[in-house]
């Protein structure tokens, strides 16, 4: 019972996406199967020691620290709407400590990397929308689910910008550059028509070959291809092109804090894993460039 009206909270007041709050949901659905095994049937009267069971359950399965931290999280989120609707009055995650992550290293692509893979879209239908995919993500930024559920209506093209939603639904304004208002107005004109086969009440800015929109899997795949095409040494993703986005506005003078609002960051230290890249980038120019380096 706690858990579907926890679910309904995290719509309806936190207003988090679907695949937020599955995600949450499985990891609380997990810890309720975990204390059920060892008999708690009791959800209100769990301490910090069942908590602290059930990290040491999944480290022993072999978990890494991130998804153990992630899991922590989801409980965190649980126990606080627990209290929010006067269940409870503690949180017994609060004095447990997150595991230390590991920053794994940021993945981007090199300004030079961009240009290849933009110059592989042709001039076809299909290479006119490919192009402002790529235009756009490269652009602004923005996540994989937020250009998928984009619709037309967000777009203004005369001011140059789009408006997308985060995870947690806060709409923000991103700029677009030239090369991506251009993209998006060659496919907006001259391709997407063609790809809609009549259906007028599509009202997705990119859609696929059957006039509907684009999902996740399908720009996924759209993606890898033009990245092997363009002989890159990363596999292609939205993440690495959002990445690149990031790193390249802060190798150019871009602060932090403007970074983290064009991201739709929640917390200024999910925008400072950045920062890593950059350091490196400064190094070896330091190294290369001073005399008596």
């Amino acid at each position: 019972m706690y858990t579907d009206d926890y679910s309904r909270y995290l719509k309806e007041e936190k207003h988090m996406s679907e695949n937020t709050r599955a995600a949450y949901s499985r990891d609380v659905a997990e810890f309720v199967a975990f204390e059920g095994v060892r008999g708690m049937t009791d959800l209100l009267g769990v301490t910090s020691t069942e908590i602290i069971a059930f990290l040491h359950h999944l480290k022993s399965m072999g978990k890494s620290s991130a998804t153990v931290n992630r899991k922590l999280a989801s409980l965190r989120s649980f126990f606080h709407y627990l209290i929010y609707a006067g269940l409870m009055e503690q949180n017994p995650t609060e004095n447990i400590k997150s595991p230390k992550i590991e920053r794994k290293k940021v993945e981007y692509l090199e300004m030079d990397e961009i240009e290849k893979l933009m110059a592989v879209p042709d001039d076809s239908v299909r290479g006119l929308r490919d192009r402002a995919i790529l235009e756009v993500l490269y652009a602004t930024g923005i996540r994989v689910s937020e250009i998928i559920e984009t619709n037309l209506e967000d777009v203004n093209m005369r001011m140059g910008f789009i408006t997308c939603a985060s995870q947690q639904s806060h709409a923000r304004i991103v700029p677009l550059g030239r090369p991506a208002r251009a993209a998006l107005e060659n496919y907006i004109y001259e391709a997407r028509d063609q790809l809609l086969h009549g259906r007028e009440d599509e009202t997705a800015l990119f859609v696929n070959f059957y006039g509907s929109r684009m999902t996740r899997q399908g720009l996924w795949k759209v993606l890898k291809e033009y990245g092997e095409k363009a002989g890159l040494n990363h596999k292609l993703t939205p993440h690495i092109i959002r990445n690149s986005f990031a790193v390249h506005m802060l190798q150019n003078g871009a602060d932090l804090k403007s970074l983290q609002e064009l991201m739709g960051h929640e917390d200024i230290s999910a925008t400072q894993i950045y920062l890593s890249a950059t350091k490196s980038r400064i190094k070896d120019v330091y190294d290369k460039s001073h005399p008596r380096a």
